[in-house]
């Protein structure tokens, strides 16, 4: 499926649940760190995962659902690392050079379980407890 195809089924919600994985999470991440600034960027993610959970069903609840600190902190992995090595022909062959990425456990290196399966963390953003989340070098032209 193309960039495009799949960032249309998540918009108007068609994306089967069966496809709605982590790898789907940064999928969009990268094509709307592409198009918009950080924070346009997460305001979509986080407007677009909450209009595709509540039109396939998914209740928000303590185990499920929108998740804040992990719709953030994923996104600035994906900022910083469009910022380092640039972009790629596709959101596939991005995440296929950056590998790191596709590890769910990776955002285990940032937070504490405790810290981050929390319902704070679910609520709000919470800043890691084990080491920073990295930044890019510069924020200059934030798009691609």
């Amino acid at each position: 499926m193309t960039d495009d195809e799949h960032f249309r089924q998540f918009e108007n919600q068609s994306l089967s649940l069966e496809h709605w994985n982590h790898r789907a999470h940064l999928k969009v991440a990268y094509v709307y760190l592409r198009h918009f600034s950080f924070d346009e960027a997460l305001a979509r993610m986080r407007d677009g995962v909450r209009a595709y959970n509540a039109a396939n069903g998914i209740t928000n609840s303590p185990t499920s659902g929108y998740h804040e600190t992990l719709t953030r902190a994923w996104l600035q992995l994906v900022h910083t690392t469009l910022r380092q090595f640039g972009p790629a022909d596709s959101a596939d062959a991005f995440l296929d050079a950056q590998p790191q990425l596709c590890q769910k456990r990776v955002i285990l290196l940032f937070y504490s379980r405790d810290r981050v399966m929390s319902a704070e963390a679910k609520a709000s953003f919470v800043p890691p407890d084990l080491a920073p989340l990295p930044k890019p070098i510069s924020q200059e032209g934030s798009t691609f």
